[in-house]
């Protein structure tokens, strides 16, 4: 095959992502969203919320990052944050598809992309840990706005959220406290378990 041939099975093949169901709720409660879309919110959130990171961060690569985060979703599927058993495999199957979907791509987009997908997950540079932060807001932010319907049928506690967030604040500071709020008010509305 040649390059573009490559890129165009790419994309297609992508286009997969978006009958990857989400647990999470749109913000008017209507159905569950997928993976594009909360692909495409967070590439937003990244450029609209940048200038709240606590180091500076190229946006086009963080907005590159969380567009392509998901997208070992298509053959892994998507694991519910609070699944105990389904995170026990997760790595394992993320890391089979990673080799799959980013092995489409030409050799030099394929090392990129591939290496942005490895640089998200390690969380250890200022864009990775600004698209951690927005992975691990923007679910919350949906739950709150929703009414917390996703975290009533999961039975969620409020020691879960704040143990999967307890690394948000370093892509984040101020957008950590915004978060916290969120938590703290959902927990006395009885929304999140109080535990």
């Amino acid at each position: 095959m040649t390059d573009f041939e490559k890129q165009i099975s790419f994309i297609m093949e992508l286009d997969k992502i978006k009958k990857i169901t989400r647990q999470t709720y749109l913000s008017d409660g209507s159905r569950k969203e997928n993976d594009a879309e909360h692909s495409w919110h967070l590439a937003l959130m990244a450029f609209v919320l940048a200038d709240y990171a606590n180091e500076p961060i190229d946006v086009l690569k963080t907005m590159k990052m969380v567009l392509l985060h998901d997208v070992i979703e298509i053959d892994a599927g998507d694991t519910y944050a609070y699944d105990t058993e389904g995170n026990k495999t997760k790595r394992e199957r993320e890391l089979k598809a990673a080799d799959r979907i980013f092995g489409l791509l030409p050799e030099a987009q394929q090392k990129e992309y591939r290496g942005l997908w490895d640089e998200f997950e390690a969380m250890e540079t200022p864009e990775s840990k600004f698209a951690n932060m927005l992975d691990k807001v923007q679910p919350l932010f949906l739950n709150d706005a929703s009414g917390g319907i996703s975290w009533e049928e999961h039975g969620v506690k409020k020691s879960q959220v704040l143990k999967r967030d307890e690394r948000v604040h370093e892509g984040s500071e101020r957008i950590w406290e915004y978060a916290k709020s969120l938590i703290e008010k959902n927990a006395k509305y009885g929304k999140l378990i109080d535990e």
